[in-house]
């Protein structure tokens, strides 16, 4: 697959404030240029940035609701009312439940969590959680990383008595639901100044707001960022602002005193005893914590994340490595028969979008395959299979910047339910309607997708020479971290590399470990999947290289290296 490299072009404002900062804070012009791209026009303002603090997170009650929802929460503590908390059965919901129940359980023992189930219940609030919390004399529920469109519910919980508190971050839909309180910063009326957290994150929010109302020392509150950092990281939301901040001092408590729970995590992912990094929680947390929801219960994973118990912890974490090793088959024999669908039908060259139906998938595997598809035609897809009686239901997953959620909504009059954001979406509808669906999401991405969108595309940060590349300008982006979405690790393109000595294929001609030069600088490197350029480069054919700048240990000694993304023949 052909891919675009964009390569970032500095404003007029840009270049002075690089070469500004490269001055004063004597970095290097490379390091000027990055700072100046994400905004930094001043040495106060890179210092701010390269150590974050605390004390510039927002105040909690900027948000819409929040004095109705710490009112409610304090008269039900203080009454000691049950009280449930709830939420979505992702990483984003469940370490919302542990953060919050882990935060509760200091002011109160009259607390239970609630995780609905992916396949009897669905998305959200459901009325069997309701039911639940009834039954169980549960008169106040706090609902995480759901709820925002649950306006049916939150009236048949209101019949029952029972009151909500919503914490989401989901777009709002017409209505917002008649609860005590709904908080989203994404709300019409809601005028609280970051507008990207993730549904942890307004949980968490809550809880800082509470203990901000009570006088509780903030370090209690602080100590529940580990949980926070793993929403931030597994649910794809921007790691700018309120979230870099958050990110960054969850992962830094996450490494300095890792909860029983996250212990046991890091045992059975292979990574104890090593820096936790925001690609560990999103490649080797994220998927276990996930796993919990698809193949058994999310409740399994909040289970892991409350505990005190190292035993206990080991067998939760233990059960949910299992859980993921089952999704991974459930995930690569759905995509290969997905691919054999596409592969057979005529008409999927020409189409836009990619829409594929299964009874036999496994629900919880859908939004994988997804995406997986996705990196295959490189296309809006949706991958669905059977739910309850004729209802069919799956998962929709983006291309580059095109809106999959609005392209979703201009159907909505065939869905018995979707919910989601810009890049990836849920969605369910009668089976009699795939059909029409097919045909008018198809219509509708053809008249809005650009061509640029539908090329995968690398942003490249800046184009640099071999001599750039060091141990100082390696600690600055070091310095930038944590990085994500709003917040890319900065990719660097390298032109005209020719084979020093050792270029050659690797792991039975699948990767290809580099030995470049140009001609005055010498660099190693690695390209996964890229060994069919062994060959031309050993022959003294130039390359151009878009890469990730690496640190390599081999054999005791450390150098840097790239990870390359792309190689360009020339």
């Amino acid at each position: 697959m052909n891919i675009n490299w964009k390569i970032r072009q500095l404003t007029p404002e840009e270049q002075v404030a690089a070469e500004r900062l490269s001055n004063e804070l004597e970095i290097g012009p490379v390091a000027g240029r990055i700072l100046a791209g994400r905004g930094i026009r001043t040495a106060a303002e890179a210092r701010a940035y390269i150590r974050p603090t605390l004390d510039s997170l927002h105040d909690p009650f900027l948000m819409r609701d929040m004095g109705a929802a710490v009112d409610r929460l304090e008269r039900a503590i203080d009454a000691n009312e049950r009280i449930m908390v709830y939420g979505d059965y992702d990483v984003d919901g469940t370490t919302a439940v542990a953060l919050m129940y882990s935060f509760l359980k200091t002011q109160t023992t009259n607390l239970v969590y609630y995780i609905p189930d992916r396949y009897t219940e669905g998305y959200g609030i459901s009325t069997k959680g309701i039911d639940t919390a009834k039954d169980k004399g549960c008169t106040l529920v706090i609902a995480l990383d759901c709820g925002i469109k649950a306006v049916d519910k939150i009236d048949y919980a209101n019949s029952l008595g029972i009151d909500f508190i919503i914490c989401d971050h989901h777009t709002p839909g017409d209505r917002i639901p008649d609860a005590v309180a709904v908080l989203n910063m994404k709300r019409a009326d809601c005028m609280y100044p970051f507008k990207e957290l993730s549904g942890c994150g307004v949980g968490f929010k809550l809880v800082q707001a509470y203990a901000q109302r009570r006088g509780i020392d903030k370090q209690e509150v602080y100590r529940l960022l580990p949980l926070l950092a793993m929403s931030i990281a597994s649910d794809i939301v921007p790691v700018t602002g309120e979230n870099r901040v958050l990110a960054f001092y969850g992962l830094r408590a996450l490494n300095a005193q890792p909860s029983v729970g996250v212990k046991a995590i890091m045992q059975v992912a292979g990574i104890e005893g090593k820096k936790v990094t925001i690609s560990d929680l999103v490649f080797k947390f994220g998927p276990r914590i996930n796993a919990a929801g698809r193949i058994k219960s999310g409740a399994e994973a909040v289970r892991l994340l409350i505990t005190d118990d190292e035993e206990a912890a080991m067998q939760f974490a233990e059960d949910i490595n299992t859980y993921n090793q089952d999704r991974r088959d459930y995930d690569s024999r759905t995509t290969d028969e997905a691919l054999e669908q596409l592969a057979t039908d005529p008409m999927n060259a020409d189409r836009h979008t990619t829409v594929v139906f299964s009874p036999d998938w496994h629900k919880g595997v859908v939004g994988i395959a997804a995406s997986r598809l996705t990196e295959t035609y490189y296309r809006p897809t949706i991958v669905l299979t059977a739910g309850e009686d004729d209802i069919i239901s799956g998962s929709a997953r983006s291309v580059s910047d095109f809106d999959i959620y609005t392209a979703i909504d201009s159907c909505r009059d065939l869905l018995t339910n979707f919910g989601g954001h810009k890049f990836a979406a849920g969605l369910s509808m009668h089976r009699k309607d795939l059909p029409e669906f097919k045909q008018r999401f198809e219509a509708y991405v053809a008249a809005h997708i650009t061509p640029e969108q539908q090329v995968p595309t690398l942003e490249v940060e800046a184009e640099v020479e071999l001599s750039d590349l060091n141990w100082k300008l390696y600690k600055i982006l070091q310095c930038l971290e944590p990085f994500g979405p709003g917040n890319e690790r900065p990719l660097f393109l390298c032109r005209g590399l020719i084979n020093n000595r050792n270029t050659r294929a690797v792991s039975d001609g699948k990767h290809l470990h580099l030995d470049v030069t140009d001609r005055i600088v010498a660099m190693d490197g690695i390209a996964f999947g890229q060994g069919d350029k062994a060959l031309p480069l050993q022959n003294g054919q130039s390359v151009d290289v878009c890469f990730y700048l690496d640190e390599n240990t081999y054999r005791g000694r450390t150098t840097l290296q790239m990870n390359a993304q792309d190689i360009r023949l020339n």
